[in-house]
């Protein structure tokens, strides 16, 4: 029997406090036991006899060495993806072993741990384990020293020769190693990964950098007797270990980062993927796309759009669950790895997701950044990185064109994303091509029997699909961004045929649909300016219209975006008025022009007395707040007169007249001038 979601996620929040409670006893074990060795050593040591067996001037040299290693750490990509730090001090509290005993080692190197601890301002707890796994590393790497080479644990002033040599650098094995072990464990416990392949995974770094290191150290404790200058020459080769280790752990962990936002990239994602899966436990993938990201780049430019890239992956790594991890994988692109199952992956999804509720300051601008997801999990939609990297699109397509939030993989969506992505790069072709037309269909004034507009409406016709419709291919333009521009192609040649006919006489509007993606695109007035400058279209003759829809999806936007382009002589239409929520009075102070009332509400009043009353209505309060009316949907002569005899309405619908191309316009003009507007369905 499996879990509930609820019970499900109960089982995580054990599992979680157990994780932390193991945490928790491994860093109060460590810590009380380096405690311990610390007061032993401490206690144990004759601190005056000690002081007499210095060489005073290589010691200090060795612990002012000890100290600004501490304080200068090799950085390396360890094998999870972070950032590391290997710390330079261990050859030079390696020499301090033998030369001024192990007591001076294990304080030279507390004190640059606390001073490390105080500049970094790490918490008690961090700092506190820092200098008990410190002080059990030494103790550990003396012990072995001492253990070998035959010379008491609490010695100093010990001559180094070749057999003590090999006795020195096996305890500065075995101390470098304690340490990394201690904090492998820790890594372990805190990100829930087996211990093993963290130490496999990190050996070539330990290896290849501490061997040029831990050589360093035998060597300044053999020279060390000889006083400080020979030491001294020392310095290069630990600088350059330093620089040609720190150049090589940039570059790793550039080719695994991104550089804008500091997150793992692709190559990092399918690490994590791998790891993951080879672990043998439930991982979910959620892909994440911003939406619209485009029009912000647009609009307000590139440094402004890099500024929110970094504030989305804060807010990620911030909502993403412990043990997740957060990948950008180019552009607005993001992808989060997160331990569990599917309920585990849906449950993040929502609080990624729910992370962009709150606006993002950008300078002096509050920015409302949406985003769609995508999510896949294993072992339910695929065992191997590649399928769960593909079904996560898949998932995340779904979710942009169905206009979800989230959507979860189904095996069904496959089949269809495929058809859509042909269809897709097909449009894409087709309008890069201008192989769409653009057909009119005209809008009669009821009153006065005359065309005065002219409904432009982009039409597909597929090579080998035939004729797409645009309830399938306009979705699809609106969520990819090709919506700009298909809708500069219809505007271009509606506006470019609308010349024609004006210069022949004919005193007519053009109106032209806009998605919701437009009224968030401030660069708009000015391309739809610059098209009507290209065309001499007059003031009053072009109407752009909207939605209520896609009003309310960024009412702050789409004021200004509306009011732009009423300020170049354009008239705003409000499209399938009285299927949204708005209100006529607060339309009115949007200054719209023309109201067009749903064809859901006008084809049905001449049957409907609930829907006659609900169109009367909306004509009386327009028409009494100067608004244009056009009513959709006339189908017949009944729905005709029924609108007729409200007032100076504007009707459109295919008993009087159905969209045709260009060059059938002018014979409807001419018609509609010698009295004859209301053709029938079939004319056309």
């Amino acid at each position: 029997m499996g879990l509930t979601p609820r019970s499900s996620e109960a089982a995580r929040g054990r599992s979680a406090r157990r994780a932390a409670s193991r945490l928790s006893i491994y860093l109060s074990v460590v810590i009380a036991l380096g405690a311990g060795i610390t007061v032993a050593i401490a206690v144990a040591t004759d601190w005056s006899e000690l002081a007499s067996s210095w060489a005073l001037g290589p010691v200090v040299f060795l612990v002012v060495a000890a100290v600004v290693g501490e304080l200068r750490p090799v950085r390396f990509v360890s094998s999870t993806g972070e950032l590391r730090m290997l710390t330079t001090s261990a050859p030079f509290v390696l020499a301090l072993i033998p030369v001024a005993g192990v007591g001076v080692a294990l304080a030279a190197q507390l004190v640059a741990s606390a001073i490390d601890d105080i500049r970094s301002r790490r918490s008690v707890v961090k700092a506190l384990f820092n200098s008990a796994q410190y002080a059990l590393s030494v103790g550990a790497g003396a012990l072995v020293f001492t253990s070998l080479s035959g010379v008491p644990m609490l010695g100093s002033g010990v001559a180094i020769d070749a057999p003590r040599i090999a006795a020195l650098l096996a305890g500065g094995v075995v101390m470098i190693a304690v340490n990394w072990v201690l904090v492998a464990i820790v890594v372990s416990l805190s990100s829930g990964m087996p211990l093993s392949p963290i130490l496999r995974g990190d050996i070539r770094v330990f290896l290849v950098t501490n061997l040029v290191l831990l050589s360093v150290g035998g060597i300044a404790a053999d020279v060390a007797a000889d006083g400080v200058w020979p030491l001294a020459l020392l310095a290069p080769p630990v600088i350059a270990a330093h620089i040609f280790a720190s150049t090589a752990a940039r570059h790793a962990w550039e080719a695994t980062h991104d550089g804008l936002t500091g997150l793992g990239n692709r190559t990092q994602l399918h690490h994590e993927l791998d790891r993951a899966l080879g672990a043998g436990a439930g991982v979910g993938l959620v892909l994440i796309d911003l939406d619209h990201f485009k029009d912000f780049n647009d609009t307000l430019g590139h440094p402004v759009g890099d500024v929110i890239l970094r504030q989305v992956g804060e807010r990620l790594v911030d909502a993403a669950p412990e043990g997740a991890t957060v990948h950008r994988l180019g552009g607005d692109e993001f992808a989060v790895v997160v331990p569990g199952g599917l309920d585990a992956a849906h449950d993040a999804a929502m609080a990624l997701i729910g992370s962009f509720e709150q606006p993002m300051g950008i300078e002096k601008l509050e920015l409302l950044v949406r985003a769609s997801a995508g999510v896949a999990a294993a072992p339910d939609h695929g065992e191997r990185g590649d399928t769960l990297m593909k079904n996560a699109d898949i998932a995340l397509y779904h979710a942009k064109v169905e206009r979800d939030r989230i959507s979860t993989f189904s095996p069904e969506f496959d089949i269809n994303t495929l058809e859509r992505l042909q269809l897709l790069a097909d449009l894409r072709s087709a309008v890069h091509a201008k192989e769409l037309t653009v057909v009119y269909q005209p809008q009669v004034d009821l009153v006065a029997g005359e065309i005065v507009a002219l409904e432009a409406l982009v039409r597909w016709t597929h090579s080998d699909r035939g004729q797409v419709l645009p309830d399938e291919f306009i979705p699809l333009a609106e969520n990819s961004g090709l919506i700009f521009p298909l809708t500069e192609l219809v505007l271009d040649q509606a506006l470019a045929d609308l010349r024609v006919w004006r210069d022949a006489g004919h005193d007519i509007r053009m109106s032209v649909n806009l998605s919701a993606r437009h009224l968030s695109d401030l660069g708009l007035p000015q391309v739809v300016a610059e098209i009507m400058r290209r065309h001499a279209t007059p003031a009053g003759a072009l109407v752009l219209e909207v939605t209520e829809t896609g009003i309310f999806s960024d009412p702050a936007r789409a004021d200004l975006v509306l009011r732009a382009l009423r300020g170049n002589g354009v008239e705003i239409a409000i499209d399938d008025y009285g299927t949204g929520n708005a209100s006529l009075s607060y339309l009115r102070r949007l200054k719209i022009d023309e109201l067009k009332v749903d064809r859901s509400f006008v084809s049905n009043i001449g049957s409907e007395d609930h829907d006659r009353i609900i169109v009367r209505s909306t004509i009386e309060l327009a028409l009494a707040l100067d608004l244009r009316v056009v009513a959709e949907g006339v189908e017949d002569a009944d729905t005709a007169q029924a609108l007729q005899e409200l007032g100076g309405v504007i009707a459109q619908g295919y008993h009087l007249g159905a969209p045709v191309p260009a060059e059938q316009v002018v014979s409807r003009l001419e018609g509609a001038s010698h009295g004859s507007a209301r053709l029938t369905r079939g004319q056309g």
